[in-house]
């Protein structure tokens, strides 16, 4: 019971060994994964044999229907053509013939022999995906016939038990990388033995395996030195502190796993060397660190650089602006979320999103958005109560909820000044010129040229402009502005499709031309 089988590509779990009257002989009662694959839930002439999860996931079949695997050596052997019967197919002959005399060899059975060891030993890397592999096969002959594997694909087979997992695997001295993913199979509901251990194993794939974080962290004694987990559509719902397990994790991935809340992510912050956290598709739809402030740092995730929490329920800014919390995030992945869908333009999106996290390394454009965001919420800073006196500068709890970064950015580039707050007028033509001051800091004997430029204008345009002015191809320029308000801070104009509007250049700046 609890055996997996392949019944011709289908892949089942058996449920019921035994009679099945009135017929005579053995039935097996399997539990299709496809349970489109089957006629009933179990039940035969009103007796239930077995349950299903699916009402109409199981069927019985004969035993002689049904292939209950191989063992690892041998898919080993199949997929790599290092088999007895391969050889024998080809006419491995045991004669050879000079001119008309026949001579015989003897022991050359042997020596093939010897050839297939040599080549097993010499493998390194191996899959046997979809092979059909269900159990080690004879005692510690894995570990005689190819020591050398440091890598291995297991998914996808018949393996019904974590124990048959570390029965393989533990036989490989040097095992850094394995992949289990598409078998379900039982894992161990209390702690493992000590004889487990995969002393080397850096990198564990465990997807679609039916495990639970619980079972996780009860194997987790067995991976010492284990740097990336990754546990894709398990059903994982909760999660648990994992004390003196996993703590050289750097990379976990628990994509398609419907957690219950967002404080789930609590009880795993606090894995010292976690960098890489990949969240998509698990239901969040908010983040929230509580031991910290607004402009304050977490002590939660004190390595955690490159976070993705795509496809997910996030509604809310203020998710956004408790990402700024992490010490360490550079990197972040947050797109197919409701927030998404709060502002039209991508590129003002895009520009809100960095302007909040101060640390995020995004191309060159993370300047430039923290002055545009600066600018855009400068009127709601002072119906908040902000103020450009500093002893009078008192905005409202509200506004720094919404807003945590606005007093770091206004320290860093000054509050907002008057002019630039006041009520845009309409769009006329005069009103999109902006006056610009076009610098050649590298060649002296070129002097300042004053140009008015539609802010519409392309950075591509602007570089046309500059062929006509200097004779040099546009190709060969590059271009970069000086803010008026921040002299010596340059933002390079790095997209040829861009508007000059979209890096927030203003009447009075500079463009800094180089080649």
């Amino acid at each position: 019971l609890g055996r997996r089988v392949l019944c011709g590509t289908e892949y089942a779990t058996v449920r019921y060994v035994g009679g099945v009257p009135p017929t005579a002989g053995i039935w097996l009662g399997v539990e299709w994964d496809d349970p489109k694959r089957g006629k009933h839930d179990g039940t035969h002439e009103g007796k239930q044999y077995f349950k299903c999860r699916h009402p109409r996931g199981g069927s019985f079949i004969r035993p002689n229907k049904a292939n209950f695997g191989v063992d690892f050596l041998t898919a080993v052997k199949n997929r790599y053509g290092l088999n007895d019967e391969q050889d024998a197919e080809h006419g491995t002959e045991d004669t050879l013939v000079f001119g008309k005399k026949t001579v015989e060899f003897v022991g050359m059975d042997s020596v093939a022999e010897q050839q297939r060891q040599v080549q097993l030993n010499q493998l390194v890397e191996v899959s046997v995906r979809e092979c059909a592999v269900s159990h080690a096969g004879q005692k510690e002959e894995i570990g005689r016939t190819c020591a050398n594997i440091r890598h291995i694909n297991l998914s996808k087979n018949l393996i019904s038990s974590w124990d048959t997992v570390t029965s393989i695997a533990s036989q490989f001295q040097n095992l850094e990388t394995l992949n289990i993913s598409e078998n379900k199979m039982k894992f161990p509901s209390t702690s493992t033995s000590i004889s487990s251990v995969l002393p080397r194993l850096r990198i564990l794939a465990l997807n679609q395996t039916e495990i639970t974080w619980r079972e996780v962290l009860l194997c987790a004694p067995g991976w010492p030195a284990l740097e990336e987990l990754y546990l894709t559509s398990n059903n994982i719902s909760v999660l648990e502190r994992p004390d003196n397990v996993l703590q050289t994790l750097k990379l976990l991935d628990l994509s398609d796993n419907q957690l219950l809340d967002g404080n789930q992510l609590h009880l795993i912050a606090h894995l010292p060397r976690l960098e890489q956290l990949i969240l998509r598709n698990t239901g969040l739809s908010s983040i929230h660190f509580p031991d910290a402030g607004f402009g304050c740092k977490t002590k939660m995730f004190p390595s955690l650089k490159r976070l993705a929490i795509n496809d997910n329920k996030i509604s809310q800014w203020s998710s956004i602006n408790e990402l700024d919390k992490l010490p360490s995030l550079q990197s972040l992945q947050c797109h197919n979320n409701p927030l998404m869908d709060t502002e039209k333009n991508p590129d003002t999106l895009r520009q809100l999103i960095i302007a909040k996290i101060s640390q995020l390394e995004v191309l060159n454009k993370s300047e430039g958005a923290e002055l545009d965001y600066r600018k855009i919420f400068g009127n709601d800073w002072l119906a908040a109560g902000g103020s450009w006196d500093p002893d009078k500068n008192k905005p409202s709890e509200e506004f720094l909820a919404a807003h945590p970064r606005y007093p770091s950015l206004c320290l860093k580039y000054g509050a907002p000044e008057e002019g630039e707050l006041k009520a845009q007028q309409p769009l006329t033509l005069k009103n999109q010129l902006l006056t610009l001051t076009i610098k050649c800091p590298e060649k002296p004997e070129q002097k300042p040229v004053e140009k008015k430029l539609p802010d519409s204008m392309t950075i591509q345009r602007v570089k046309g402009l500059l062929y006509r002015l200097l004779k040099i191809p546009g190709s060969e320029l590059k271009l970069s502005y000086e803010s008026s308000k921040l002299e010596g801070k340059e933002v390079e104009l790095d997209n040829d499709l861009k508007p000059l509007q979209f890096y927030s250049i203003e009447n009075g700046d500079s463009v800094l031309v180089r080649w």
